[in-house]
């Protein structure tokens, strides 16, 4: 049986590793958003499928049994897709999708639904640390009047597309000891966040509470009605009931 491993977050990493150990017939896939990604230690595919069809195709001329789709919380559309195209042929598919963060004593966040909405917000004058990614950059286009620093894992291709900001290149993990320094360092008072969930990339929300930052959490898009995980241990028990 082939398991198509559908990768993207530390979580995929320690899947690809165990289920390689375990035995399986393991083909990873990546969406190819970073350059030079890490090895999973098992074959590998960059990039999309071409679409709802190509992705059908895929499974059939690949002879995929079963989808574990282990990407992002905010890659909805892989999923969703995904689960729909299992479901319509009868692959069983499972999604490893961990727990939300959630406010505890000390943080000061405020939630919103789109990244548009931050400027609702944020007020001007203010230096903003966008801890989202390239991908929906142009989407803080309304924050004009702040100064943004947006992190990225490869250096970038274009000039950054706002005269009010910069690009900072880095590959996480982060320690709290990092971010505290960084944001320090970058006179920081917003942080924006998209609720990701999981331990390392919280390190950023631990710094944040601890220099009384504000924080903008942006919150996941719908995802798909279908079987689900939260744990690398319960996907790898699913795996193995199949």
């Amino acid at each position: 049986m082939t398991i198509l491993l559908l990768a993207g977050t530390g979580e995929a990493q320690t899947l690809a590793r165990a289920l390689s150990e375990q035995g399986h017939a393991v083909v990873a896939s990546l969406a190819g958003a970073t350059r030079a990604p890490r090895a999973l230690g098992v074959p590998m595919r960059i990039g999309g499928f071409g679409g709802e069809e190509g992705f059908q195709r895929y499974l059939q001329e690949a002879g995929i049994r079963a989808v574990l789709d282990a990407t992002h919380p905010f890659a909805a559309h892989i999923s969703n897709r995904s689960a729909a195209v299992c479901a319509a042929q009868g692959i069983p598919y499972c999604q490893l999708l961990r727990p939300e963060w959630t406010a505890g004593p000390g943080d000061n966040w405020v939630f919103i639904d789109r990244e548009e909405d931050a400027a609702a917000h944020i007020p001007e004058g203010a230096r903003v640390f966008l801890a989202t990614g390239r991908q929906t950059l142009e989407r803080f286009a309304n924050l004009a009047g702040c100064y943004l620093i947006c992190r990225q894992i490869d250096p970038p291709e274009a000039a950054f597309p706002f005269e009010n900001g910069e690009y900072l290149i880095g590959r996480p993990p982060f320690s709290e000891e990092h971010e505290r320094e960084l944001f320090k360092r970058l006179a920081i008072d917003w942080l924006v966040v998209k609720n990701a969930g999981g331990s390392a990339p919280m390190s950023k929300l631990v710094a944040a509470r601890d220099l009384g930052l504000r924080v903008v959490v942006i919150n996941r898009p719908a995802q798909p009605d279908a079987p689900r995980v939260q744990t690398v241990e319960a996907a790898l028990a699913w795996v193995n009931a199949l």
